[in-house]
């Protein structure tokens, strides 16, 4: 576990957060190169479970991977190694565009582009929203849904509830209440 090691660690990571643009699934096939293909510290086995627990947690997948991988092959050594070349690149970067930013902040050009930005945010946001209703829509139906949504809404909007309140209140809603679809299973066993 020396130096050269530690080394290939963070050249393998660093690559792969570099040119992994997109994030997280972006990711997944350029660490799959360097760590099964390149430098063969995996099997394909080996990565395809890493990639399933690692889907499994909660958390950004590519930092996880890195962080469980790199302990791996390189002990808590590898691991901090491993995670600080995965962060590294997307920190630089976030710098490099902040100061640019900050220096530019009155420039129309970049209060353009900030302006134009929220609404594609908003629209995303929403579009993200509805999916989840639809899908929501399929287990619980309709009613169950709006009304949930009504009641979410003016939780949050007008009595001030923190969203963990209510998150872990409809988490709870969900476990006490059976679907209509895992009623109907329940239906076609009996």
């Amino acid at each position: 576990m020396g130096f050269a090691l530690q080394k290939d660690i963070f050249i393998s990571f660093f690559r792969a957060g570099m040119l992994g643009y997109g994030g997280g699934p972006a990711t997944i096939p350029l660490v799959h190169k360097e760590v099964v293909d390149t430098y063969g510290w995996l099997s394909d086995e080996e990565f395809s479970d890493i990639l399933a627990i690692g889907n499994s947690l909660p958390g950004p997948i590519m930092t996880k991977m890195a962080g469980y991988i790199g302990y791996r092959i390189g002990g808590y050594v590898g691991l901090t190694t491993a995670l600080a070349a995965t962060v590294l690149p997307t920190v630089l970067i976030m710098i490099a565009l902040i100061s640019v930013l900050i220096n530019y902040r009155d420039s129309p050009v970049v209060q353009g582009m900030t302006n134009a930005i929220a609404p594609v945010v908003g629209v995303m946001l929403f579009m993200l929203a509805y999916n989840f209703l639809r899908r929501s829509q399929g287990d619980l139906g309709w009613p169950v849904v709006i009304g949930l949504s009504v009641v979410s809404l003016i939780a949050f909007e007008l009595i001030g509830l923190h969203p963990a309140i209510l998150i872990a209140a409809l988490i709870i809603y969900a476990l006490v209440k059976k679907s209509p679809s895992s009623k109907a299973k329940e239906g076609d066993a009996s």
